[in-house]
């Protein structure tokens, strides 16, 4: 049994202190359970992990926060299920899901949807998380609402997407140079290319002068004030990243003039009881195929010996759902 552990952060991601080490099956303490991992997700956040963006990230450490496998020790009860879940602490203050085993809370167990598969499970934690509970603190969007997304055809886009679509809302997206939505919605999805139009003025007519009652701006400060003027009074704009991580201009009058809301997301901040619940929440739009998985193609799923290169392919924007295989 094998597990990816990480001895210390570098700047370069082909000069990872990575190494591929033995490990032994734990045993479930009071309240805990063994999950065996079969099929873990990369996420940016593990790359940015192993990069020394987190400040808080403790190493050594097995690296990992997506996961999907089977309960092989704890309450009886609990025996063989198979299970999904993520952790805003798994891989980087508490060892992560890129292991063959980890130990979590009885409270922290979610079984896995039927319709989706194992390696689909893997890849659902972080984007569907962050987008979750992104638009809860917006106050979850109405049907009928507006909700634009910048970054749309990103992960936590389509998550964003789909979420609000099953809840009736309306979806604008925004890309830097795409006409078009690539992921599940349930309604359709108008895209507007940043390239080729001004997004508020495209929004404003879209809408017919209302604006986004709800903008997820996954993309940070190059799209703030595009954002800004793109909402509806009253509105809620959802940050969750920065790319440029540079200041931006804030126009305090317009800010309260309009009524706008402010909302900064990390999903570092939920453990894996929170993540648990979150997904329970969401687990019958799974059932019910309003919400879908990511497809995972079997040539992006990388067995162990291989995950230096399923995180390079992570670390380069890869579009395509990367997995890594734990245990057969």
């Amino acid at each position: 049994m094998k597990a990816i552990k990480v001895n210390s952060v570098s700047s370069d991601i082909n000069a990872l202190d990575m190494d591929i080490e033995d490990v032994q099956q734990p045993v479930a303490g009071k309240d805990e359970c063994v999950v065996k991992i079969l099929y873990s997700g990369v996420n940016p956040s593990d790359v940015g992990a192993v990069l020394g963006k987190f400040p808080r990230a403790i190493w050594p450490r097995y690296t990992g926060r997506d996961f999907a496998g089977i309960v092989v020790d704890g309450p009886v009860e609990l025996l063989g299920k198979q299970v999904w879940g993520t952790g805003g602490e798994l891989g980087i203050r508490t060892n992560g899901s890129h292991a063959a085993f980890l130990v979590i809370p009885v409270l922290a167990v979610s079984e896995k949807p039927a319709t989706i598969s194992l390696p689909e499970a893997a890849g659902i934690g972080v984007p569907f998380i962050t987008a979750y509970e992104g638009l809860r603190r917006a106050g979850l969007p109405k049907r009928g609402q507006w909700v634009l997304i910048f970054g749309v055809n990103g992960k936590v886009g389509q998550a964003a997407t789909q979420i609000a679509t099953r809840l009736g809302a309306k979806v604008i997206g925004v890309e830097h140079s795409s006409n078009h939505y690539r992921g599940h919605a349930n309604s359709s999805v108008a895209v507007i290319n940043s390239k080729e139009s001004k997004v508020a003025e495209a929004v404003m007519e879209i809408t017919g002068g209302h604006g986004a009652d709800i903008v997820y701006n996954t993309v940070g400060s190059p799209c703030f004030e595009d954002a800004n003027h793109a909402m509806a009074h009253g509105g809620t704009q959802i940050f969750i990243a920065d790319r440029l991580q540079k200041e931006v201009p804030f126009n305090i009058f317009y800010f309260y003039r309009h009524q706008h809301n402010f909302a900064g997301i990390d999903t570092q901040e939920l453990d894996v009881v929170d993540c648990a619940g979150i997904l329970n929440e969401l687990k019958p739009g799974f059932l019910d195929g309003t919400l879908v998985p990511f497809a995972v193609k079997d040539e992006h799923i990388y067995s162990l010996d291989r995950a230096h290169e399923a995180y390079r392919q992570t670390y380069t924007g890869s579009k395509d759902k990367i997995i890594l295989k734990i245990n057969d």
